[in-house]
């Protein structure tokens, strides 16, 4: 009972400093910045969107995205990443009729190359390569080429990459590209508000939000002087004159984990980006049962981990110790108090335990009243945690069992750069 009282208080301590001193990661406090005035010029934005097999999800995104209230130019590349299911007829018969142009790329195979050589293109990042390619910025190791290629303005304007499953409301790009010009932004990008309507869904999705927030906290993202770096896939306005001094997506071509990998290569020629939250960008793609959300989060979560056996250790003890330590402690103490077999250590796990519960559900708070879902559930943390260790280990299991990485039918081994990111 000592040890459990002493693990008990060192966990309490923990949520305190995350409570207190992990960048506010819990408050959801970072929305995109009102600013005074709109750009006297609006810039140019081309909007590239990755789609494989994504049929069903066009006519619920792409009219909206095209139907923008933007008064500058905006152009829309959807590159049809090898699908199956007509994604490119579909596309081209909802472009009819648009005031704005869309181009269908045909996207070819990715290059060959061994599945664990770091200079192989991963699936997406290749389709993103082809849409800049499109836009006039090369994917090839030359930075300068594309503002040489004949342009009046070289890197003035946008690039916006977006997912086929997210819904843009119609002034969510100008509010973006106001925010950019505003406020000196190389990258603005918004975590899309995920679909909760399903029973699992309201589980596992805003703590999905919740764990990426408290590895990459958004206020810490936001500073110039932190080296925190991260974006969100489903919203990442780009400068374009940023992604041509990098040789567009070229120095991220392994990257499974794009967005992240996107973020770090915009703060590594010290850009300033911009992560926050949005009601005004959202994904509608349903994840109806559990095995699909389990899907979403294993398929990346070893990756995440550099595919460390020790990192994976690490990771599920500390998701052990900070989130089922404190109620199984304060469950202990609580029952032996109640049988009237009390000691100090009991009494001490009882209440750092409970002190360690209620400030992990308390952080949990504004993240449900996002989603609009009952705080009732945030002391229901600690089984989403367990879940969610459940799921990270699987994410390991299945890479060595040679599926890592498998989305929409293609399974990807192609291992992240191992760039530590704080």
């Amino acid at each position: 009972m000592l040890a459990l009282s002493i693990a008990a208080t060192v966990a309490a301590a923990v949520w305190a400093y995350l409570v207190v001193g992990h960048g506010g990661y819990w408050r959801a406090s970072q929305w995109l910045p009102r600013v005074t005035g709109e750009p006297g010029r609006w810039p140019d934005v081309v909007a590239v969107v990755p789609a494989r097999n994504e049929a069903a999800m066009l006519p619920a995104t792409l009219p909206a995205l095209l139907g923008q209230d933007y008064p500058g130019p905006l152009s829309v590349i959807l590159v049809d990443d090898g699908s199956t299911d007509g994604t490119a007829e579909v596309a081209a018969r909802l472009g009819r009729g648009s005031t704005r142009t869309l181009r269908v790329v045909a996207g070819t195979p990715v290059p060959p190359g061994p599945p664990d050589d770091a200079g192989r293109w991963a699936g997406k990042v290749w389709a993103m390569a082809q849409g800049l390619r499109a836009a006039g910025i090369p994917a090839d190791s030359d930075p300068g080429r594309a503002g040489r290629a004949g342009r009046a303005d070289p890197g003035y304007g946008y690039v916006l990459f977006t997912d086929a499953d997210i819904a843009w409301e119609p002034g969510a790009l100008r509010a973006l590209v106001a925010a950019a010009e505003g406020d000196d932004r190389d990258l603005v990008s918004q975590m899309a508000l995920l679909r909760t309507a399903t029973g699992w869904e309201r589980v596992v999705v805003p703590a999905f939000v919740y764990f990426f927030a408290q590895l990459y906290p958004f206020r810490r993202v936001n500073k110039p002087s932190s080296r925190t770096a991260a974006a969100a896939g489903g919203c990442m306005l780009v400068r374009r004159g940023a992604l041509e001094r990098s040789g567009g997506v070229a120095p991220i071509r392994a990257a499974l984990i794009d967005d992240v990998a996107m973020g770090a290569m915009i703060k590594g020629q010290r850009g300033r980006c911009w992560l926050g939250l949005s009601r005004q960008v959202v994904s509608v793609r349903p994840y109806p049962g559990l095995a699909s959300l389990w899907q979403m989060v294993a398929r990346s979560a070893y990756t995440q981990l550099n595919y460390s056996p020790l990192l994976l250790a690490g990771t599920i003890i500390g998701l052990l110790f900070s989130y089922a330590l404190p109620p199984a402690a304060a469950i202990t103490g609580l029952t032996l108090l109640a049988a009237g077999t009390a000691t100090a250590p009991a009494a001490l796990a009882a209440g750092a335990g409970l002190a360690g519960w209620a400030l992990m559900s308390l952080s949990y708070l504004p993240m449900l009243r996002l989603y609009r879902l009952s705080p009732l559930r945030a002391p229901g943390l600690p089984l989403i945690a367990l879940l969610y260790a459940a799921m990270t280990a699987d994410s390991a299991r299945r890479h060595y069992a040679g599926r890592g990485a498998e989305w929409r039918g293609r399974t990807n081994q192609t291992r992240t750069n191992r760039t530590r990111l704080r």
